[in-house]
């Protein structure tokens, strides 16, 4: 039998506690998970996307299901190279819907043979942003809960390095 095999592309910078609920209940639906980060040069980020993918591996170091990987380029080129059958994409709230809409259309114009599983994030995450959470940080909120504690020691990490 054939391990499915699915990509949950993103920024992941940083990961969030709503991405985390994502994988883990995609672990639920796929034998194999990889966490792909994706490696825009022009969009800025807090972290470098190996710094993404070290902080995505520590966070799942206990389940063998999880891989991290970064990649750039087109999605369904990385999803092919990899042997995936679909792609993950968390949904938060309406606004997300349409864009990923937009982005499983085109993706399935250029990989018909390549699903997309919507998912959404349980209730307690659905506000949270990768964004916002490194606004609050910056202004020395509390991000605890908002993100898996090591990933915040590294958000604070990097502040103070920034300062």
């Amino acid at each position: 039998m054939t391990a499915r095999i699915a990509i949950y592309p993103g920024s992941f910078d940083p990961l969030t506690m709503g991405h985390v609920n994502i994988i883990q209940r995609s672990l639920g639906i796929f034998d194999e998970l990889v966490v792909a980060v994706l490696n825009h040069p022009d969009k800025r980020t807090m972290f470098t996307p190996q710094e993404r993918c070290d902080q995505i591996q520590e966070v799942f170091a206990d389940d063998p299901r999880v891989s991290v990987d970064a990649f750039a380029g087109l999605l369904v080129d990385y999803v092919a190279q990899r042997g995936a059958s679909a792609v993950v994409r968390g949904l938060r709230a309406v606004q997300d819907f349409e864009y990923e809409f937009q982005m499983t259309m085109m993706n399935r114009r250029l990989a018909p043979d390549i699903d997309t599983v919507f998912m959404m994030t349980d209730e307690e995450h659905f506000y949270i942003a990768s964004r916002t959470v490194k606004e609050v940080a910056s202004l020395d909120g509390d991000i605890t809960g908002l993100v898996p504690p090591s990933v915040a020691a590294a958000i604070r990490k990097r502040l103070e390095e920034m300062s």
